[in-house]
């Protein structure tokens, strides 16, 4: 089989690998849709970051966004079978401690925790070697780009989602359009929410307002004033950031009426602010919100299956596993949509 190795560098190698074979626990499955994420620009694609061997790309098979369906399937493993189509959660944790027993292993901290694309092999590839408890059935009315999507950006999204309990009684704004940002527009109108999208990258506010953004708006300087003014002077109840920039989520906060509810959900970057008016004063409530868990993931699936949402709609680009440089190239430029790598037309 083939697979795609990050060196670092900007650079992406494909070589030769043997297809694995899965033994106790495990599963093969054949991929059919990969996604590019940012963490892999940020932390792999130029260069290889963290000291930590633990954290750190390991030079595996890249790609922790994968979705594929079953070739085979090792001893003791029950619930799946070969032909099942099905998504992986990207982290394989100790399984024991409490945030694996919540089903958040992205916060286990054992020295055996490893993520598919950064310290074993990946979606890159023509086949991934998957731990079979990491497996959720993908719907029948998802495509593989669906699930691919779901695997980390959707599900990023949807954690944020949660923490800020959004419903159609909110106006929420959403600062980065990216793909967990798209993402999170997506699932807040689905909600019945009015959402109202801002980017720095004029290119990605007509994605915002195809996933469902009721009012885009272009980020920088009186960014603020016109989401006022989009509210009534009020503010909105929920604001989401997917920037990770020091000043979109300054943004965030200025942008929340008092008592809003504020989701920091972009990695990377700080930020510096004034906590009295800023925060305190307004009686504002702020998440962190890491990636999601094994469970609310499985419960994105099936909400995005009942409500027929397709992250899918996201995807600007898809590239074949021979076109992974492309890939990269495309999505490190900042004004793609969703990229995916794809095995359906192959």
């Amino acid at each position: 089989m083939r697979g795609a190795i990050l060196p670092g560098g900007a650079r992406v190698d494909l070589r030769d690998f043997d297809v694995p074979e899965p033994g106790p626990g495990q599963a093969l499955v054949r991929m059919k849709a990969s996604g590019l994420c940012g963490s892999d620009l940020r932390a792999i694609y130029h260069e290889h970051a963290g000291s930590d061997p633990n954290e750190r790309y390991q030079n595996v098979i890249a790609g922790h966004e994968p979705a594929g369906q079953v070739e085979s399937v090792g001893p003791g493993v029950v619930g799946l079978q070969p032909g099942d189509r099905v998504v992986a959660y990207h982290i394989v944790g100790c399984g024991r401690c409490e945030e694996c027993l919540k089903g958040f292993m992205i916060g286990c901290h054992s020295p055996g925790r490893s993520a598919y694309g950064w310290q074993r092999d990946g979606g890159h590839a023509d086949f991934l070697l998957a731990e079979a408890r990491t497996l959720l059935h993908l719907p029948d009315g998802l495509t593989y780009a669906d699930g691919a999507l779901v695997a980390c950006g959707f599900g990023t999204a949807y954690q944020g989602i949660l923490r800020a309990d959004v419903s159609g009684r909110d106006r929420v704004l959403v600062v980065g359009l990216g793909p967990v940002g798209l993402g999170a527009v997506m699932l807040a109108a689905s909600s019945g929410a009015e959402v109202i999208g801002v980017d720095l990258v004029p290119e990605r506010l007509d994605l915002g307002r195809e996933a469902g953004a009721a009012h885009v708006s272009l980020g920088g300087e009186g960014a603020a004033e016109r989401v006022m003014e989009l509210t009534g002077g009020h503010g909105v109840e929920v604001a989401l950031d997917c920037s990770g920039s020091g000043p979109g989520r300054v943004l965030c906060l200025e942008a929340a009426r008092t008592w809003g509810r504020v989701v920091f959900l972009g990695e990377g970057k700080t930020v510096e602010f004034e906590p009295s008016p800023l925060l305190l004063h307004k009686q504002l409530t702020l998440h962190g919100s890491w990636v999601t868990g094994l469970n609310e993931m499985r419960g994105l699936l099936e909400h995005l299956a009942r409500e027929g949402l397709h992250p899918d709609r996201t995807v600007s680009h898809t590239f074949p596993l021979s076109e992974t440089r492309e890939a990269y190239e495309a999505f490190d430029a900042g004004k793609t949509g969703k990229v995916v790598i794809s095995w359906e037309n192959g």
